[in-house]
């Protein structure tokens, strides 16, 4: 089995409840296709470095897969006919990274109060 970690762009005006059926959609389709899923992570909304379909900003998710080819084909199939995706990716790596997670708004808060802490007490 091979390694991938797969994101997708969701539009802006996404709402909650579309992320988590989209979220719920695309684990069944690596479910049923024989593929592990190792992690999920929800990057939340974040700023597209260039106009996409007309939104500045994206619903990013993140996933984790263990799976063949054949998976990620029918993963991407899917995604080219959803209107609620802007873009997706998936990079074949070697191993996880499960210990980070780059984009959490709880780990960028605790630097900023740890910096400001510093700060102070200079």
């Amino acid at each position: 089995m091979n390694l991938y970690e797969h994101t997708i762009i969701a539009r802006q005006d996404t709402t909650p409840a579309q992320i988590k059926n989209i979220k719920e959609k695309y684990s069944k389709i690596i479910e049923q296709n024989k593929g592990d899923l190792v992690q999920t992570q929800d990057w939340g909304l974040l700023n597209l470095s260039y106009l996409i379909k007309k939104n500045k900003k994206g619903n990013y998710i993140h996933f984790k897969i263990k799976g063949d080819g054949i998976l990620i084909k029918e993963l991407e199939k899917n995604e080219r006919i959803d209107k609620n995706l802007l873009r997706f990716v998936t990079i074949k790596v070697k191993k996880f990274d499960l210990k980070e997670n780059y984009f959490s708004k709880e780990e960028k808060d605790i630097e900023k109060k740890n910096k400001v802490k510093n700060i102070n007490e200079k």
